[in-house]
């Protein structure tokens, strides 16, 4: 099953939650880079809410033109780049300077889906709900 049926499914209270992180961790998704930048200096798009972090992830191009759409930025040519869920959650979430998580489809109204800091999610070490220094985090550590 693709990621964005998992969403669907769960946003309509008939999806299983595993599963959807399951096809979250297996989904290639598209990155757009903060500023557009493919050499490296500029990062990946994404907002502070909260005091999370939230890096932008779409399942598809016209996703993203969706949300360029609502950003007011139709006209510009957006760099990306094509990341499994699991690299982003496992790689990228770690070096973030304090929780993050990631934003799926965040202009899709009906479809879009977040996966926060939390365990089970992203790992124990950086998960908001996971205490510092329980056998949960040093198993990680």
């Amino acid at each position: 099953m693709e990621l964005t049926v998992e969403i669907s499914a769960y946003r309509t209270g008939v999806g299983d939650p595993g599963r959807l992180v399951g096809e979250f961790r297996r989904a290639v998704l598209l990155v757009p880079r903060s500023g557009g930048s493919v050499d490296g200096g500029g990062g990946l798009m994404s907002a502070v809410s909260g005091g999370i972090r939230w890096f932008y992830a779409f399942t598809d191009e016209e996703a993203m033109a969706r949300f360029a759409v609502a950003r007011g930025e139709a006209d510009c040519e957006w760099q990306y780049l094509a990341v499994l869920g699991a690299r982003l959650v496992d790689a990228v979430v770690p070096e973030a300077d304090g929780p993050a998580g990631v934003a799926v489809n965040v202009a899709d109204a009906d479809g879009s889906m977040l996966f926060p800091p939390v365990a089970g999610i992203v790992p124990d070490a950086y998960a908001v709900d996971v205490e510092a220094g329980s056998e949960s985090a040093a198993r990680v550590a």
